[in-house]
């Protein structure tokens, strides 16, 4: 699509670009900016608010359950627009951030158009399992928010859950938390990899806490040794504009319901 061009929706794409990795356009709305694949919009950016009631708040939410205070490193698997790295940038000014991200000219759009330089975001461009497996470095909180635009809709790398996890954790600081982003269907493979994703986590770590952002279609996984409850929010809120803070009070967190092992029956 052409620069400049509106969509019905008095919506003005700004650029669009095919990589090797996604097919996106980037699409201002007023002061909003999104960038947008085949089914999903995968970030956004406003010049004066960071919070958006939907999943990016929940994954940004995830990363302050640290039992142990809020951490002082993040990495996140999939950086696109930097939606996330601009929340916690606002609760935690001196966060130290690494974001991994694929693919480059997502990179260079989110430069253009998002002002993802300002974050001090650390970014590697690499395959974010590839950089699990090599790097030596551990973090307070991992974020796992791969997704890669499919012909329709977005869809998830070809790595089951269980074995994302299991890098995920590899790298993990004491203390630390891992936090996926997943999305909520009622079939269909979203289904399935939330199943295994939570079986994966309730395996992997003594308490899971499940966070739901104000809306959308999607829920976050948190685990860790003892990951902290929605209350410990609240003590966030003061960071964010009075246009935010609902968004963060509408959070919610959960624990994740372990499935019920029913008694073995004796033989004869």
């Amino acid at each position: 699509m052409a620069l400049g061009v509106y969509t019905s929706y008095d919506e003005q794409i700004l650029e669009a670009v095919a990589t090797p990795y996604n097919t996106v356009a980037v699409v201002s709305t007023g002061e909003r900016i999104n960038m947008d694949v085949a089914g999903a919009t995968f970030a956004t950016w406003h010049p004066r608010y960071v919070m958006t009631g939907y999943s990016w708040d929940a994954l940004a939410a995830g990363c302050l359950l640290r039992a142990d205070g809020p951490p002082a490193s993040v990495l996140l698997l999939g950086v696109a627009g930097g939606t996330v790295a601009r929340q916690l940038r606002a609760f935690l000014p001196d966060v130290a951030i690494t974001g991994v991200e694929i693919d480059s000219e997502i990179v260079s759009l989110a430069r253009r158009h998002m002002a993802l330089d300002a974050l001090q975001v650390e970014i590697v461009v690499d395959d974010a399992l590839r950089f699990l497996s090599a790097t030596p470095r551990r973090f307070d909180a991992i974020v796992d928010d791969l997704f890669l635009s499919g012909p329709d809709d977005v869809r998830h790398p070809r790595v089951p859950p269980a074995e994302r996890l299991e890098l995920v954790k590899s790298r993990l600081a004491p203390g630390g938390v891992a936090v996926s982003n997943l999305i909520l269907d009622a079939d269909g493979p979203f289904w399935t990899e939330r199943k295994l994703a939570r079986r994966a986590f309730a395996e992997a770590f003594a308490i899971v806490r499940v966070v739901r952002p104000l809306r959308g279609l999607n829920e976050t996984l948190v685990g860790g040794e003892r990951p902290s409850t929605g209350a410990s929010l609240r003590r966030f809120g003061s960071r964010l504009t009075a246009h935010d803070q609902p968004f963060l009070n509408g959070v919610r967190v959960d624990r994740l319901r372990r499935p019920s092992r029913r008694p073995a029956v004796a033989a004869g």
